[in-house]
């Protein structure tokens, strides 16, 4: 009889995973034992063996997707044997959904006809653009009308500027990128628009433009008449080229601008009144100041011979303006799906931070005996014993003196755990495992150190089975080796501590009243306050302290 094969939970924390590669084919004989599938866990990626022979009828997951945690994901029988009944029984909740789903689907295509079938204008048989509201920064939602350079009836270019927006950062201004004719604005000036909201309709002269704003559900009351507002363009037209004529030639407070060209021209020291405007009546936008840098770098020597020649009395020559090379850069990222094991921290970690209410207890200790201690037994030693060696076994010592750090908050009660199994936190590219070196208090240097390096080459090599990773009471995690000073961990839900391990620095240090160089490392402590108080956590990094200040006493 066709038997089903479910998504297996590999690790305590495991709520789904993702099939990363099938080794077998629908159709392929399988025995007990054959690796049928790698499985992307929250901690590794992983063989999955079948545990019955057979012939391979069903896949139901694809390479790369996620399955939850006891979800059908393949079928083996004998060949030929009908397995769908099985699939009905066990895995056939997903069929059944897809099933019901699919005649909403249909219910939904059908009143398509009813709607299509009733009278509507073709929008894009309109000659006219609808211009909205832009989002001119990544937090905006919506931009004040700040001012309006056109209006209803003017002719405009596919560069001019329309209007000058107020954002949440700034003020900008909004182009078009439409030629033709103003037909229509929208929210008046110091009125706001939503982003993607209509601001204005440029097109052909005379157009029709109704069916833009019904569409958009906005009314078009606000629509002024063309031919209405042609009349009043043109009367505008000689004041305007009177005001840019008294332009002043020192000030340029009253050169007709856009605030970006404003504010552009005042970065780089330009006077307006020297700029050549390019839109509407002269007006300056940003292109005309930004195509004014070349010739301002020209027009500043004369100036400055100018200034030399009329103050002869001046025996110090003026410094020429310092010009800014322009750099144009671009933006560029990559996006990675989130691996399972990343997900995974990510949630594990956020809880244990928002959930135990962490303090940290810091100490510095003299490391100048654990080095002299460290080469001494590196000389005899079968395997080359770490400092991190000498913490771990310095740390399963002192956690027997102080139980209160090798215990767990369950809710309504707190465990002390009377054994002392050390998680050591080891980086791999996908993110962090923490193996745990059990019983450490009974095992000698020599026995950690061969038992951490193991763990680092399975880790690395994807080989830790769930066995290797659970249990702990008590999480070292050692940045020391990449020179670190000082920094702090995150606990390792449920242990209620975490020691985070520095580097070894060469500071003055004060021995004897007098200032000698010394070898001083740093650990601090990460203590769930619900367990730990802060005198517990001192009084275990005193005895932490001792024992690595006089590392005879780890062989006691």
């Amino acid at each position: 009889m066709a038997e089903v094969v479910k998504m297996p939970k590999m690790s305590d924390t495991m709520t789904e995973g993702v099939l990363a590669k099938w080794h077998k084919k629908v159709g392929d004989k399988v025995k007990s034992g054959d690796v049928l599938a790698e499985i992307e866990t929250d901690k590794a990626t992983m063989d999955f063996e079948s545990y019955q022979d057979g012939t391979l009828l069903y896949i139901g997951v694809e390479e790369g997707s996620a399955v939850p945690v006891d979800a059908v994901i393949a079928v083996l029988g004998k060949e030929g044997e009908d397995y769908k009944a099985v699939l009905t029984q066990d895995g056939g909740a997903q069929k059944q959904e897809e099933k019901a789903a699919a005649p909403a689907k249909v219910e939904d295509k059908q009143p398509a006809p009813v709607a299509a079938a009733a009278p509507k204008v073709d929008l894009s048989s309109i000659p006219a653009t609808v211009i909205r509201m832009p989002a001119l920064s990544d937090t905006m939602t919506e931009g004040i009308i700040e001012k309006w350079n056109f209006k209803v009836g003017d002719k405009v270019k596919s560069d001019d500027s329309l209007a000058d927006v107020a954002t949440d950062k700034a003020t900008m201004e909004v182009v078009g990128y439409e030629a033709g004719t103003l037909l229509y604005i929208g929210p008046k000036e110091g009125e706001a628009a939503p982003v993607n909201g209509i601001i204005a309709i440029v097109g052909k002269e005379g157009t029709d433009i109704t069916p833009l704003l019904q569409d958009a559900g906005s009314s078009p009351a606000a629509t002024a008449p063309a031919e209405e507002a042609a009349p009043a363009a043109k009367a505008e037209a000689p004041a305007t080229a009177d005001a840019n004529s008294a332009s002043s030639t020192a000030d340029d407070s009253r050169v007709k601008a856009s605030p970006l060209a404003r504010k552009i021209a005042k970065d780089k020291g330009i006077n307006l009144n020297d700029v050549k405007g390019s839109a509407e009546g002269g007006r300056i936008i940003r292109k005309d100041v930004e195509g004014f840098v070349a010739p301002a770098k020209t027009a500043a020597a004369p100036a400055s011979t100018e200034a030399a020649a009329g103050s002869p009395a001046s025996a110090t020559p003026a410094k020429a303006p310092v010009t800014i090379p322009t750099f144009i850069g671009e933006e560029k990222f990559t996006e990675k799906p989130v691996s399972q094991m990343r997900k995974v921290i990510a949630k594990r970690l956020s809880e244990s931070l928002f959930t135990a209410p962490h303090f940290y207890v810091t100490m510095s200790i003299d490391m100048d005996q654990a080095i002299a201690a460290r080469a001494k037994i590196n000389e005899v030693a079968p395997v080359k014993i770490s400092f991190n060696d000498f913490v771990v076994k310095a740390c399963a010592i002192a956690l027997k003196q102080h139980p209160n750090i090798n215990s767990s908050w369950l809710g309504d009660k707190i465990r002390y755990n009377e054994h002392v199994n050390i998680g050591v936190a080891v980086a791999v590219d996908e993110g962090l495992l923490v193996p745990v070196v059990r019983f450490a208090d009974g095992k000698s240097l020599s026995h950690i150190s061969v038992e951490v390096k193991d763990f680092a080459q399975r880790a690395k090599a994807k080989k830790l089975q769930p066995s290797d990773w659970e249990g702990s009471t008590f999480t070292i995690s050692n940045l020391g080796m990449f020179g670190v000073d000082e920094f702090t961990a995150i606990i390792n839900s449920p242990d209620s501590c975490i020691l985070a391990v520095s580097g070894i620095q060469q500071v003055p240090v004060v021995k004897n009243g007098a200032v000698v160089p010394g070898n001083v490392m740093k650990v601090t402590l990460s203590c769930d306050h619900r367990v730990v108080d802060g005198a517990t956590g001192a009084a275990f990094l005193q005895t932490l302290k001792s024992l690595l200040e006089e590392p005879v006493r780890l062989l006691i």
